[in-house]
This record gives C-alpha cells, sequence and structure tokens, in this order.
C-alpha cells in the first residue's frame, strides 16, 4: 500500500523481509510436457502459493495480472491451411515484469486474428527473492516451450517481447525457423557492462543477505518486483553476451517491428537501431520516439522508421520512457489516472520528493529518469505510453505487409 495522501513519508532504511528470500517454487521453468492451458492453470497455483507464503496479496485480480494467458483469435479471420490458426504470437515479459504489461499488445494481436500465448518467466509473478536463484537459460526455456505450443497450432509464429522479453525473442528467432517474424518493445539487446560485475555478488555475499541486491524497495507494485537483486542483472548481462555471439553470426533476416526511446535509461536503444540496420527484410519498420532532435542518431533509412516526438508540453509528458511502452493511457493501474505511481527514483533518500510524486501534485512532470528530467522538478516516471493508438497503427501497417 501507497503512503496516504497528504501525509509526509519520512526517510526509511530499506531491510529485507519474507519476499527477498526465495520461495523454493520459481526458479526453473515448471513443466514442459504440460499443455498451454496446463501450464496457465500450474502458474496461477504457484503465483497464489509463493504469494500466499510471505504474505503479499493474493487477490484474483493479483493472480490474474501476474499469470500466463492465452487468447483466441477474433471472429472473421481465416483459419489456417495446415493448423487450427493461421497466425499466431508468442509475447514474453521484461525483467521483474509480469504478463500484466502484455495485455494490451495481447488484445491488440487477437483483433489482428492471432492466436496470443503470454508466458511467465521463472522467477517472476511471485516475490522479487525467487531472481536470486534464476539462470537465463530457464527463461530460454520457457521461451522455447511457448513458441512449441504455438506451433503445434498456428501456421505461422511470431514473437513479440518487451524488454527482456525483447531479447529472448530475437535469441529464440536466430535458431528456430519456424519463427517468421519479430515484434520488439525496448527490447534489451545490450546492456552496460557493469552489470557483469553483479556477479561478484557471490564472493561475498554470505557476509550479509543485503549483499545481494542493488535495490531493496517496498514492493508496492502489484504486477512487477521493485526491489532488484544483483543476480538478476547478472543474468540478464549473460543473456545478452549470448545474443551478441549469435548476431555475430548470422543476421536476422524475418521482418522486424521495433519501437525503441532514445530516452530509455533501461536498455541501450542504439543495440535495437543497429539490429535494424542490418536486418535484411524490406517490411522492417521502427518507430522512434525523441525528445531532442538534435540527437537522432544518423544513417537511418528513412522509409523504414517513423519518428514521434515524445516531448507533450500540455501533459507536462518531458519525454517518453523505457517503462511507458507498451501500456496504453487508460491502463487502469499505469495510466494517466491509474493506481500506481513510480517514482522509487526518490525512495528511500528523497522521501519528500517521493511523496509528492506519489501525491500526483499538479507540479510533477512525467518522463524517463534522465538527469535532464530530475533537474527539472519532481519527476514520477512514465509508465503508459500517450502514442500507443498511432504504434497500434504501425503495427496493423506493418502486418499487412507480412508475406503470405
Amino acid at each position: 500500500m501507497q503512503p496516504a495522501r497528504g501525509v509526509v513519508a519520512h526517510a526509511i532504511t530499506p531491510v529485507l523481509a519474507a519476499r527477498h528470500y526465495p520461495s523454493g517454487l520459481n526458479s526453473r521453468f515448471i513443466d514442459p510436457h504440460a499443455s498451454f492451458s496446463e501450464y496457465i492453470e500450474g502458474s496461477r497455483k504457484l503465483i497464489a502459493t509463493a504469494r500466499g507464503a510471505v504474505g503479499l496479496p493474493v487477490s484474483d485480480k493479483i493472480v490474474d495480472g501476474n499469470a500466463p494467458f492465452e487468447l483466441k483469435p477474433a471472429e472473421g479471420y481465416p483459419a489456417g491451411k495446415v493448423k487450427t490458426y493461421r497466425r499466431g504470437i508468442l509475447l514474453t515479459h521484461g525483467l521483474t515484469d509480469s504478463p500484466y504489461h502484455m495485455r494490451h499488445l495481447g488484445a491488440f494481436f487477437q483483433e489482428q486474428g492471432f492466436l496470443v500465448f503470454g508466458v511467465l518467466l521463472p522467477g517472476h509473478g511471485t516475490q522479487p527473492g525467487d531472481l536470486l536463484e534464476i539462470a537465463w537459460q530457464e527463461w530460454e526455456k520457457t521461451v522455447a516451450y511457448g513458441v512449441d505450443q504455438l506451433a503445434a497450432e498456428v501456421d505461422e509464429v511470431y514473437l513479440g517481447g518487451y524488454s527482456a522479453g525483447g531479447a529472448l525473442s530475437v535469441y529464440q528467432s536466430l535458431h528456430d525457423q519456424r519463427v517468421r517474424g519479430l515484434f520488439l518493445f525496448a527490447p534489451a539487446l545490450r546492456v552496460s557492462s557493469k552489470a557483469a560485475f553483479a556477479n561478484f555478488h557471490k564472493t561475498y555475499s554470505w557476509l550479509t543477505a543485503s549483499a545481494k541486491w542493488l535495490s531493496i524497495k517496498p514492493d508496492m507494485d502489484m504486477y512487477k518486483y521493485e526491489s532488484f537483486p544483483k543476480n538478476a542483472a547478472a543474468q540478464m548481462h549473460a543473456l545478452t553476451r549470448a545474443l551478441k555471439t549469435q548476431l555475430a553470426k548470422r543476421k536476422v533476416q524475418i521482418p522486424v517491428f521495433a519501437v525503441v526511446s532514445q530516452d530509455d535509461e533501461t536498455v541501450n536503444s542504439a543495440a535495437t537501431i543497429e539490429l535494424m540496420t542490418y536486418a535484411t527484410h524490406s517490411a522492417n519498420k521502427l518507430v522512434y520516439y525523441f525528445s531532442d532532435a538534435g540527437k537522432i542518431p544518423a544513417g537511418l533509412d528513412t522509409d523504414k522508421i517513423e519518428y514521434v516526438n515524445s516531448v507533450l508540453s500540455e501533459q507536462k509528458i518531458s519525454s517518453s520512457a523505457h517503462t511507458a511502452i507498451v501500456l496504453p493511457r487508460e491502463d487502469e493501474y499505469y495510466g494517466e489516472l491509474g493506481e500506481y505511481c513510480n517514482c522509487l527514483h526518490y525512495y528511500p533518500n528523497e522521501m519528500a520528493k517521493y511523496q509528492a510524486c506519489i501525491d500526483r501534485l499538479e507540479t510533477v512532470i512525467h518522463g524517463e529518469i534522465t538527469e535532464k528530467n530530475l533537474k527539472q522538478g519532481t519527476l514520477r516516471r512514465l509508465m503508459y505510453n500517450p502514442h500507443f493508438v498511432s504504434m497500434k497503427i504501425a503495427m496493423r501497417q506493418f502486418i499487412e505487409k507480412l508475406p503470405d
């Protein structure tokens, strides 16, 4: 629960709680032989059991948002020639996120006639301590499983991934010829080399359990961990290194739709631009959100890129953000009037600003947590995409150009 509005939050020294330790239930992919419906049900039980054991809320709403999901294609689309459905897409969420973040995209693809599967990456959806024991290969196994399940029902398999899910989608596509195209949303194709040093926690974390954590937060978000363990960063770094090795061996030749933000503070957007530069398909499309026209990279194929100015002064939006790409303004939890405010950059060292951010004061601006934005005043990290409708239009146009 967030601090009550109008009540000044005092500085808090973060301490470990039960949620910061592994549940013992969610560090491996659970059952590669299960049907997708069985996988969904098993994941729901796991989420409820693990969260309940440490006193985290376990409402139907929370379980629904954190669980894998399936959406059948909208009516009126032709059936597959060989399988039940023509097209299907596997959606994969980002690091510390949950399938909730892919739900709006899932609804879009459902409307376009896709069978939609959304997976839950191991270590996620339960408690942040479950990321202490995870290895990225378990995430890769989950994506491979999802593709196998999807391929049994559709003629054409597509992958859609946000952040870490984008990296996993590219990785899968490079060695799976069943994948016909990619939809990448702020993909984490490259992270800071500093993440490699997160591995060092294994040499000294015996001194104190808190040494295993890069940040310890309140974890008030129902669909995303706020606390962040060093192992999560280390595994993400290992995944991007493995992906880099694969990309050095082969180019991405299937159609790619990608969305990035110039101001992204979580992933290196230049890596996505580099991928799109060398990807070969004529249908490729890049949507590029920018706040500074003078810093737009040169040499991009203007026929394959859509530039979107992310500065909306009248809405007090100073830029897009990594956290803003895949959710629309009207999202009931993260949207403009949603329940959740992302003010974690002020916790616990600037609690007055943390409180002002949570209280949604009129003076608060919205955007990425860049140095420039933070200097402008109290900043709420943007959690929704003001251009979500136009992004859907661009995706629809891309889909219309996909080869038969």
